[in-house]
């Protein structure tokens, strides 16, 4: 079994994505940017060998967490930014789906609004090829097995509230 080289797959991930949003702009700007605004105890959660040049704290669970002040340079966001507020979930065949993250809907607005948003599908794309690469990786494939439960779990506890 072939070895991950990780900055190689991250950069081929970041290219990926690129400048693209849910939004045909930077959805950010809609909000000032609340998902920019961490502390060390809510960050955005890093991928697996994922490296980033902001400040990095581990959270009570063990989870390493990339902590910004809304001041980053976009380039330089980890892959939870750039993807956020979606993830590429996984199921147990090993598929990849493209849903909203529902631990993010007290803080985005898109996910509020989600029935009035024409979202960009490009940027679903690019979100469901980019879990298929992280698929590909023991490591990363556990970790979406991992979000995708509490994401399941997050939601069956919203419609439990309704």
């Amino acid at each position: 079994m072939r070895k991950t080289d990780y900055p190689a797959m991250y950069k081929k991930i970041y290219k990926i994505l690129g400048d693209l949003t849910p939004l045909r702009a930077d959805c950010g700007q809609l909000c000032g940017a609340a998902c920019c605004k961490g502390d060390a105890h809510t960050g955005m959660r890093l991928f697996p060998q994922e490296e980033s040049p902001l400040t990095v704290t581990t959270n009570e669970g063990g989870s390493r967490l990339a902590v910004c002040d809304g001041t980053c340079d976009r380039a330089q966001r980890p892959l939870s930014c750039r993807i956020f507020p979606f993830f590429p979930t996984i199921d147990e065949k090993g598929r990849i789906f493209v849903e909203m993250d529902h631990r993010a809907d007290r803080l985005c607005p898109l996910l509020e609004h989600s029935e009035e948003i024409a979202f960009d599908p490009r940027f679903f794309r690019a979100v469901k090829r980019v879990g298929k690469i992280l698929a590909k990786d023991a490591a990363c494939r556990a970790f979406l097995g991992q979000v995708t439960e509490e994401i399941d779990l997050y939601r069956a506890f919203l419609e439990k509230k309704d």
